[in-house]
């Protein structure tokens, strides 16, 4: 008699725990600096150790508040439920795109809430392009999905006008020289059917994520550099909404004409 084989669930969505694991060195670094600041001020004369002092609160005031962030958005928030797509979306995706550059997490909980559209993965993933070691330890953590197509910025494996929607979620800032970031434009503004929709969604470097996450937030792009992206590959802005307030979701739309 033959055992039905099952297919073992996706893992989850990365929360707080998994930020801490994939960004382990940065943490570190932090607690030994609060740890050094606390050990040495005893032994300072008395304006060096107030700074000691100040310099260990802040750093761990900066770990603590941004372990609470990771935490209130990738655990706490609506952003894996993608309850925050209907808004955007009201007609569904259609045949869609999913870029990644090396932590897919979003095309399973898409194709489960979309089941009759067609979609295709593509990851840029190329350790000289995003070179973030964070990148390299998600990525054992999470492999690419089975049919998963591999890609780069300047070729997408997908036809020519072939989708309504192509998604980038926290992807696009992965590639950090400007030049990769216009060609991967360009060819979403290819693939895209005219009137489809581009889907972005990043962390900005903005007020809400610098009281966040202090210097890290410098890893982020500005919205500027979105808008003017857009604006170069042909795209204009349709939508824009936060999510847990720190996480910004933009649409983009290809002329109909």
């Amino acid at each position: 008699m033959n055992t039905p084989t099952t297919t073992p669930p996706p893992p989850r969505p990365s929360g707080a725990r998994e930020v801490l694991a994939y960004n382990w060195p940065l943490y570190t670094g932090g607690l030994s600096a609060v740890t050094a600041g606390l050990a040495l001020a005893p032994r300072l004369p008395r304006v060096p150790a107030a700074l000691a002092r100040t310099g260990a609160l802040a750093a761990a005031a900066l770990l603590i508040g941004s372990t609470a962030a990771c935490w209130w958005v990738y655990d706490r928030s609506e952003l894996y439920s993608l309850d925050w797509l209907t808004g955007l979306l009201p007609d569904g995706p259609g045949d869609h795109l999913l870029i990644s550059t090396g932590l897919d997490e979003t095309s399973h909980p898409l194709a489960l809430r979309h089941p009759g559209t067609a979609q295709t993965v593509v990851d840029l993933y190329d350790p000289a392009l995003t070179t973030e070691g964070s990148v390299r330890r998600a990525r054992r953590r999470v492999p690419p999905r089975p049919g998963t197509l591999p890609g780069s910025p300047a070729r997408l494996p997908v036809a020519t006008g072939s989708r309504d929607t192509v998604f980038a979620v926290f992807a696009a800032h992965e590639l950090r020289l400007a030049r990769d970031r216009e060609a991967l434009f360009a060819e979403i503004t290819r693939t895209l059917r005219p009137g489809g929709t581009l889907v972005l969604v990043e962390h900005l470097r903005d007020r809400a994520n610098t009281a966040a996450f202090g210097p890290g937030a410098w890893h982020f792009l500005p919205r500027r550099e979105w808008l003017r992206l857009a604006r170069g590959a042909g795209l204009h802005p349709v939508t824009e909404t936060r999510i847990a307030h720190l996480v910004t979701a933009f649409t983009f739309r290809r002329s109909a004409a």
